[in-house]
């Protein structure tokens, strides 16, 4: 049943002849005595013609030829007598005396040579050397040696006893009891071998499976035999250490066993000694031992001399192999401290692990071989750099377990069925590539066949092919065949027992077990069925035990598995604590907890269904009680899937998986691992992916697999080929060769759906290729393939690109790093060209992707159809694009090159960039251009091209009709031409300014056909002036040239003068760069000449900042020629002056006279409407020079001059300016740095406002400024904020006020104003007569504001907030109050009035003539009574007209109206009369009746009403005659209390407006309401928001509207009104003719109830405010109010934020609302209203003439529809306020938006915050907004804007606002 291994696999001459060389050495020095002897054993003949052989080396070699040919005998029989007579190396006479038959087990008795075979040895010679060496040293060696051969004896027939050799231990072998279980007949493994030193590297990962997780690329080799693991052992001194690693049931210890049989019987020569220890039962040592003790009393003591043996292995240590099987398991710590530091001893007593570690460093019998094995998860780190080789068992691969069955079935007649049947079965075949497994699968299978030969039904999954195993065991040793139910009751409580062991092995690390430790039924039941294997354990010398394991530890991890299952003590979160995949350590070097590999397989295999029964069986439980146990372990799988997985982790959770045999399980995992699957560096077999595959095969989700450098069999392939749900596969690997693409090509078909398939970095050539592309064309669905890095050669390409055309839906095929030469370029280019799918070719160094079109159809290939052979063809509509970059392309293949781009009609993009094409091959290029059909570029960067090269280049815009753009560069060597075929540079800009009069047609150009401009950068080329007079001869030609940009070149002053010389010939040229040319201030001087030269320039941008700018833009030549007409016809036709001329001058330092002269040049220039002058660190005298030119500049509307450092002096210049220019209309001085004055279209009177903020002026500037402000009659709006004035400079300019003669606003915050400052501001308020407010804060704000009138204004209103005033100040103030006749109103707010001070201001405040509004705000108020309160009100002088308590804004206000006079109260008094017994603190009440006789006005909020205070507003306040406002919101009244309330409400006769809202009316509450409703004729407004009024509470207001015919307004917002409410609210709108305003926001209004609302509003004719925010109307609603607003002329607010409105209904609405022309607010915002829906609102804009406010927040505006959007705005001309946040703005958007803002003269705030504007578009709205002095605020929070760039602009204009607040 055992095969021997092979004689080529161990060769023993082999290993003789590896030793000649020293044979031969030693005998060269004694050639005579060799010759004697060879003439003994040799007949004289065959030494015949040895006397011409002079050299000793060759005379030994050829002697020793004639002994090895002659009689083995012979040989042998020379050998023997060399080794006594001589002293020989111990090595070399081992070696011989092991040839001779010397103590050799393997040879038969009689080969053997005896004492008689003496006899023929030649007299005199005895067995005695004759060295000088003395005869008791002799003695001693030769008793070492005899005693050291007696102990192999004695090895061998040990060894050939423990491991079954039948040749030498015969009848031994049979008589030993053997386990059934696991009994397999042996069968070669496969082996592959590694590079140990990658080990290292691997173990610093942060991987699990330090083993498992191997480097395959390195871990793999080629396979090896049993041989090549020890070929070079030699005499080196140095321990060689092997370490094997393989998965479970892989015959690891199988193959040790199969070593130590093999040695015995003589095919291991080169080991003289073999040991063989197992980990496991060096666990039961708990006493240290030395090394003589490890080898003798552990494995076999020597019958006598046991130091002469031990000293022998010393001296022959090299010749010794030490096998340490399981290294996985030792239980004991094994780490680099184990190795003894201070040097080893013989006699030292070490743990196991110190002498394992000690061993393999080579401190103890170094020179030895060390044979390790261990599954793959365990390897200490001091192993790390001492393996010499790495190898791993795979098990078997097809051909091997073919062998195993046959060998196992060889009896039986069925044998070829039983093979056939495995074969068949892809599951079955996969699970016997692991021996153990096989083993049970043939176990099963034989019984199975034996039963029922012709249907066989296995088992699917591991774990119910151990149960099958565990019952056909126990059926065999039955006389009689049973039932499993049978069996399992038989056997049950010895099944239990053996659960019980197995698990309490594995949680106490025991693997190996004693007599005690086994109960005798378990002993005796496990014994009979072969489960339990018996072996003698040693853990002295003296007392060797009896052991006890499980035949295998996968058999016992089965069955801990099982009893966790079965048990009644182990519940369900026990179970899931021990159901982990993960490895679990607690340091570094320390071992694990559990011996588990298969351990959580096992539970998920116990888990399924199939075994159900058998669990309810074994536990004698209902199947409720497995099932819930089954359970657990299900979730805790599912919940693995959720964590981060490492590949191996991924493969046992598919394990597990596969296990359970439950797809609603898979498909669960399968989506938690997101559908990709990723494995890197591992191993995987074929029951890896047969895994895999079932738990992607389970889902109906496409999947993604990617394996990185995994090592893995072809067969693997076959399992995969039936995985119909991979969409995208990827192998990278170098062992992906031709054998791996022909064995994928079989299983693609199966891959259905497979879109992406990438073999990279593998040794693909064209014989894999060939397989593989006709595979792969029968894969239509295939999208992308990518063959990177193999082997694919020139010859291959063109078969690649014919079948790959056939594939309709490829898009994409990789074959870059294959090595492929310029001629393989070529012929890819013109397959490429040929293939009508194949749109673009990409080819850099070695990159070469192809791309398809993917399209559906098949296409014909053109190949040697010519450009003019398909004239008459439909042109076609496919464009390729040509990148053959870095491709060594030189001016020789420039010919080949253009005949290709002339064959191919669909040319878009041809890039040659990094060749080496130079001038000439250029110019080759450039020569054939007009007959080259390239749509849209030519790159020939880096090509090594000259000033010569780029003349040619520049013709080609004159030769080639279809240029439109040349880019070069020398200094970074680009070189670009660009096509019209490439919209983004060949379409024509927009005109920016309207087209004149047919008058102007009249010129020649005009009528002319109009040439496409091109555009001409050569920048970066180090030019000088000499060379633009060459380049300027080219250019002379190319008069349709609209863009020149000569940046960055050494042109200098001359090269500039020479340029505008040349400058009229470009009749296109709309743009102009000269950047960085190294010129002069006199050519700054020289260009602003040109403003008045060249009457065509529009634009001049000059910088000499830290770059120098030169940038003219220009105007179309048509208006060029209109500048005449137009300064004639500027006063008739004053819109032309927005289309003037800008002149921008920055950072260039300029002086007095440079100014002087500056502007005289510019006074010149016609049509000269913006200059700017930023950075130009101008001092005083050049400022006020700059001004005294400002009358004559006519068409000025904006001078700038930002970041230039201005002195208080220089501050009060430019406000003088007003009095230079009657023409400016605003100056704007901030931060004392950045000035602006904007000028008027004319000298009329219109508004003028000045701007001095941040200034630093003070009290000396004061009077000037005055008298400045005075001669221009003051100002609309004077703003002095943020600066330095003082108290003192307050009054001094307080003394001026009285010479204000016209309306005027003064803002004087931020002025370091004190409470005295406040109180000298009163006092001349009290006596000013064109003041009319005063508005002052000294909290952080700093607000001060002075509004004066010249008209007779009635009003005066003081404020005063957060002052600080202390008693003395208050009491002054109230000196002053009573002085004030004329105030109107007075709002006091935290200015640290008391109670009593509050009744001191009201006693302060009666001399006033009229009425008065008195506030008060502090925090008292909240926390006084009502009755408080009003008590404090009758204080007060004169009638009450209105109370306000607000206490959550702590206000308390009165309005009263003078002078004081009794009003007849009798009706009240009397009524009061009435209730005289019931009611308290009567007195009071009448005073309350007396003061407030002519209430109007009553607004109570957040107040909280006791019972006499309710009382009193119930019976005393509320049925005052002439209250018409009555607001209770947000307060607390008990529910008693509220009823009278309602029902006080019926008094009201002369009410106008109700607002409840915030007060949670109950639905008992509504009907009394409604009642009181009717009592109120004259009711306008009805507000009882927030109130949960409900469906039904609106269906009874509605019945109380019918009759309500004067109302106005109705809001029900936030009230959970549905449709039925709804519907019922709109039957009776209708009948409300004068309703003017609705809110019913917040609700929850469907569509349903949104149509009847609709179809009810088109009455309401009068209506002015709609608001439906916050509803789900939808689409359907919309349509329905589109269909309204037409008759809702009257609307002025539409508000319909969030109301689910798409595309569909925003198209319609924006389209009906042109109707409602009075509309002054919009709100859309929060409604995906889409692109179209946002035009046609544009398009409809400029019929809004009164709109001020729109939002569209969050409504997805991009870029697209900002262009429209801004011509809308600017069409708005009362615009104040756009809200555009939380869309996609980008910087296109924003510089739209930023170009109409000066367009839009009463806007105020644009928000754009939560957009993508970034650098440009912030600059450009920054740029625009200085032209804009009227607006307040752009918000721009969280644009992706630099920080640094943000506060830049801040500091500049604070008016952009990048902060959430």
């Amino acid at each position: 049943m055992q095969p021997p291994l092979q004689n080529d696999d161990l060769d023993l001459e082999a290993a003789v002849a590896s030793a000649r060389p020293q044979l031969v050495e030693f005998l060269s020095h004694r050639p005579e005595w060799l010759l004697t002897t060879c003439r003994r054993f040799l007949p004289g003949r065959a030494l015949d013609g040895l006397d011409g052989i002079t050299n000793h080396k060759e005379r030994v070699s050829v002697l020793l030829d004639l002994l090895e040919k002659a009689d083995p005998a012979i040989w042998k029989q020379f050998a023997q007598y060399l080794c006594m007579e001589c002293d020989l190396p111990l090595d070399l006479e081992i070696l011989l005396m092991s040839s001779a038959g010397e103590g050799n087990l393997s040879q038969k008795p009689e080969a053997r040579i005896d004492g008689s075979a003496w006899s023929s040895v030649p007299k005199g010679f005895a067995r005695r050397r004759h060295c000088g060496s003395s005869v008791s040293d002799k003695d001693a060696k030769q008793q070492r040696l005899d005693s050291a051969e007696k102990y192999r004896r004695l090895l061998i027939d040990s060894i050939c006893q423990r491991y079954g050799s039948a040749e030498a231990a015969g009848a031994a072998a049979q008589q030993q009891t053997q386990p059934l279980a696991f009994k397999q007949a042996f069968v070669n493994l496969v082996i592959r071998q590694s590079k140990a030193f990658r080990l290292k590297e691997r173990t610093d990962k942060p991987r699990e499976d330090v083993m498992g997780a191997a480097e395959p690329e390195e871990c793999a080799g080629t396979a090896v035999k049993v041989s090549d693991l020890f070929r070079s052992v030699v005499r080196s001194g140095m321990t060689k250490v092997i370490f094997l690693v393989g998965k479970p049931g892989t015959g690891k210890t199988m193959l040790m066993h199969r070593i130590c049989q093999k040695w015995a019987e003589g095919v291991l020569p080169q080991f003289l000694f073999t040991f063989l220890f197992e980990f496991r039962q060096l666990n039961l040592l708990k006493r240290k031992l030395t090394l003589k003790e490890l080898l003798f009393d552990l494995f076999l003591q020597p019958e006598d001399s046991p130091d002469e043996v031990f000293q022998y292995l010393l001296e022959n240590a090299w010749r010794t192999l030490i096998i340490f099987d399981g290294l996985d398991e030792f239980a004991a710590n094994m780490n680099v401290s184990s190795s003894s530091k201070g040097g080893a001893t013989l006699t030292s007593h070490m743990s196991i692990s110190q002498l394992f570690a000690d061993l393999c460093h080579g401190k103890l019998l170094p020179g030895c071989t060390v044979l390790v094995t261990s599954r793959p998860k365990r390897l200490p780190d001091f192993l790390l750099n001492t393996v010499d080789l790495l190898g791993e068992i795979w098990g078997f691969d097809h051909e091997k377990v073919e062998e195993y069955v046959s060998h196992y079935f060889h009896q039986h007649s069925f044998k070829e069925q039983a093979i056939a049947h495995l074969k068949n079965n892809t599951k079955l075949l996969s699970m016997c590539q692991i021996p153990a497994l096989c083993y049970v699968v043939c176990v099963c299978l034989e019984y199975l066949l034996l039963k029922h030969q012709m249907s066989v039904e296995l088992p699917q999954t591991m774990t119910q092919f151990y149960i099958k195993m565990l019952l056909i065991f126990i059926n065999k040793q039955r006389e009689h065949v049973c039932d499993e139910v049978t069996q399992l009751n038989c056997n049950k409580e010895a099944i239990w027992g053996l659960c019980d062991l197995a698990l309490k092995g594995l949680e106490d690390k025991k693997l190996v077990f004693y007599v005690d430790d086994i109960p005798e039924h378990v002993k005796e039941f496990a014994s009979l069925h072969g489960l339990l294997t018996v072996f003698e354990v040693k853990t002295n010398s003296t007392l060797p035990g009896t052991g006890y394991a499980f035949v295998h530890l996968s058999l016992q991890e089965f069955f801990a598995a099982l009893c966790l299952m079965i048990s009644n003590r182990v519940d369900k979160n026990y179970l899931k604590k021990k159901f982990s995949l993960k490895s679990r350590w607690t340091l570094k070097n320390e071992v694990k907890t559990e011996f588990i590999e298969n351990f959580h397989i096992f539970l998920s295999g116990l888990s399924s269904k199939e075994c159900r029964t058998f669990l309810m069986l074994l536990a004698e439980q209902d199947e409720a009680w497995v099932q819930d146990k089954q359970d657990a372990i299900l979730q805790s799988l599912k919940k693995l899937a959720g964590t981060h997985l490492t590949g191996p982790k991924v493969i046992e959770l598919c394990h597990c998986t596969f296990e359970t045999q439950d797809l609603k399980v898979a498909q669960h995992i399968g989506s938690l691992l997101n559908f990709k699957y990723e494995f890197k560096n591992f191993r995987l077999t074929r029951l890896d992916m047969s895994a895999l595959v079932f738990v992607i095969n389970s889902g109906q989700d496409l999947t993604y697999l990617d394996f990185a450098g995994c090592l893995m069999d072809i067969d693997c392939l076959e399992v995969l080929a039936g995985c119909k749900n991979i969409e995208h596969l990827s192998f990278r690997s170098r062992r992906c060769g031709d054998d791996f693409a022909a064995a994928l090509s079989k299983s693609l078909q199966g891959m259905e759906c497979l879109k992406k398939l990438e073999l990279t970095g593998g040794t693909i050539t064209a014989e894999g290729m060939t397989d593989l592309v006709q595979a792969l064309s029968q894969c239509l669905q295939l999208e992308e393939i990518n063959l990177q890095d193999n082997r694919i050669r020139n010859p291959d390409v063109k078969r690649v690109m014919d079948l790959f055309s056939r594939m309709e839906k490829l898009k994409k095929i990789d074959l870059s790093n294959n090595d492929l030469s310029s001629n393989a370029v070529f012929l890819l280019a013109k397959e490429v060209i040929a293939c009508q799918n194949a749109t673009e070719l990409h080819v850099r160094k070695d990159t070469v992707i192809i791309y398809f079109s993917g399209l559906a159809g098949k296409v014909a290939r053109s190949l040697d159809l010519g450009w003019e052979e398909n004239t008459d063809h439909v042109i076609p509509t496919r464009h390729v694009k040509l990148c053959l970059q870095d491709c060594s392309l030189s001016p020789h293949h420039a010919k080949e090159m253009v005949a290709i781009l002339q064959s191919c009609p669909c040319l878009s993009e041809v890039d040659l960039s990094g060749n080496n094409l130079g001038d000439e091959g250029c110019s080759c290029l450039l020569e054939s251009l007009p007959w080259i059909p390239i749509s849209k570029q030519l790159d020939l960067s880096q090509n090594h091209l000259s000033v010569n090269g780029i003349c040619s280049l520049l013709k080609s815009v004159n030769t080639c009709q279809k240029t439109v753009e040349v880019q070069v560069s020398l200094c970074r060597e680009t070189a670009v031409l660009r096509f019209t075929g490439d919209r983004e540079f060949a379409a024509h800009p927009p005109r920016e300014y309207p087209l004149f009069s047919t008058d102007d047609q009249q010129h020649g150009e005009e009528n002319q056909t109009p040439t496409a401009s091109k555009k001409i950068r050569l920048t970066d080329g180090h030019f000088q002036a000499c060379d633009l007079e060459k380049l300027c001869a080219v250019l002379k030609g190319c008069s349709s040239i609209s863009e020149l940009d000569l940046s960055n070149n050494f042109l200098g002053d001359e090269g500039l003068l020479q340029l505008f010389q040349f400058l009229t010939n470009l009749k296109m040229l709309r743009s102009l760069k000269f950047n960085d040319n190294q010129i002069s201030l006199n050519s700054v001087f020289f260009l602003a000449q040109s403003l008045s030269t060249l009457e065509h320039i529009r634009t001049m941008n000059i910088s000499f900042g830290h770059t120098q700018v030169i940038h003219l833009k220009f105007w179309e030549r048509s208006r060029a020629r209109s500048m005449s007409r137009w300064r004639s016809s500027f006063l008739a036709h004053p819109k032309h002056i927005s289309n003037g001329r800008c002149f921008r001058l920055r950072d260039c330092r300029l002086g007095l006279e440079d100014v002087i002269r500056l502007c005289q040049i510019l006074a010149q220039c016609p049509q000269l409407t913006e200059i700017d002058l930023s950075g130009n660190s101008l001092s005083d005298q050049s400022i006020e020079k700059l001004l005294s030119f400002l009358p004559y500049f006519h068409h000025l509307t904006l001078l700038s001059i930002r970041n230039n450092a201005f002195s208080p002096r220089c501050t009060v210049l430019l406000v003088n300016s007003i009095n230079l220019c009657e023409r400016i209309r605003t100056v704007e001085v901030r931060s004392g740095e950045n000035a602006f004055l904007h000028f008027g279209t004319s000298m009329r009177s219109q508004k003028t406002s000045c701007r001095v903020t941040g200034c630093a002026i003070g009290q000396g500037q004061v009077d000037e400024l005055c008298s400045v402000l005075a001669r221009r009659g003051w100002l609309a709006e004077v703003d002095l904020s943020r600066n330095q004035l003082g108290d003192e400079g307050l009054r001094c300019l307080l003394d001026h006020l009285h010479q204000v003669p016209i309306t005027c606003s003064l803002n004087l915050s931020h002025n370091r104003i004190s409470q005295d400052g406040v109180l000298q501001l009163i006092n001349a308020f009290a006596t000013s007569g064109n003041t009319t407010e005063v508005q002052v804060s000294l909290c952080s704000k700093a607000t001060l504001i002075i509004k004066l009138t010249s008209r007779d204004d009635p009003r005066k209103i003081l404020r005063l907030a957060k002052c600080n005033f202390q008693p003395e100040h208050l009491e002054k103030l109230c000196l002053l109050l009573e002085k004030f006749t004329g105030l109107t109103e007075y709002i006091s707010s935290n200015n640290n009035v008391t109670v009593q001070a509050a009744g001191r201001l009201f006693h302060s405040l009666r001399k006033n003539l009229g009425p008065l509004k008195i506030g008060i705000e502090e925090p008292w108020v909240c926390t006084e009574s009502v009755t408080n309160l009003l008590d404090l009100a009758v204080q007060a002088y004169g009638n009450i007209t209105e109370i306000a308590i607000c206490k959550d804004k702590h206000l308390f206000q009165l309005g009263v109206k003078f002078p004081h006079c009794l009003e007849k109260v009798e009706s009240v008094v009397s009524r009061l009369n009435l209730y005289k017994p019931e009611m308290k603190h009567t007195r009071f009440y009448q005073r309350v009746c007396e003061k407030c006789a002519q209430l109007q006005e009553l607004r109570w909020s957040h107040v909280e009403l006791h019972n006499d205070e309710a009382e009193m507003l119930v019976k005393i306040l509320l049925p005052l005659p002439e209250l018409k406002k009555f607001v209770l919101t947000s307060s607390s009244i008990m529910p008693t209390e509220i009823d009278s309330l309602i029902t006080g409400l019926q008094n009201c006769q002369a009410i106008e407006e109700l607002n409840l809202g915030y007060m949670e009316l109950s639905s008992a509450t509504i009907p009394k309401l409604v009642r009181g409703l009717h009592e109120m004729p004259s009711l306008k407004r009805l507000i009882l928001n927030h109130n949960s009024i409900g469906n039904d509470g609106c269906s009874r207001l509605a019945e109380a509207l019918r009759i309500m015919h004067y109302m106005e307004e109705i809001n029900l917002s936030h009230n959970k009104i549905g449709d039925p409410g709804l519907i019922n609210l709109a039957a009776v709108l209708p009948a409300t003719q004068n309703l003017k305003r609705i809110d019913l926001s917040g609700n929850s209004l469907s569509p349903a109830g949104g149509e009847k609302l609709m179809e009810a509003l088109a009455y309401c004719k009068r209506t002015e405010e709609l608001l439906l925010s916050r509803n789900v109307f939808g689409d359907k609603t919309a349509v329905k109010l589109a269909l309204c607003l037409p008759h809702m002329t009257n609307l002025k607010i539409l508000h319909l934020q969030n109301n689910n409105i798409g595309p569909a209904g925003g198209m319609e609405l924006a389209t009906a609302l042109v109707a409602c022309e009075l509309l002054e607010e919009i709100s859309l915002s929060e409604n995906d209203l889409g692109e179209g829906s946002i035009r046609a609102l544009s398009e409809g804009l400029p019929c809004f003439q009164h709109l001020r406010r729109i939002d569209l927040k969050l409504c997805g505006i991009t870029d697209d529809a900002s262009k429209s959007l801004s011509h809308g705005f600017q069409q708005c001309p009362s615009m104040e306020e756009i809200t555009l946040s939380w869309n996609t703005l980008g910087d296109r958007g924003a510089r739209e938006l930023a170009s109409a803002l000066t367009e839009m003269e009463k806007l105020k705030m644009l928000d754009l915050e939560k957009n993508r504007i970034g650098t440009c578009g912030a600059t450009k709205l920054a740029e625009e907004l200085a032209k804009c002095p009227e607006i307040q605020s752009i918000r721009l929070w969280d644009n992706p804007v630099p920080k640094g760039l943000a506060q830049n602009l801040t500091s500049q204009d604070p008016r952009l606002c990048f902060s959430f607040y």
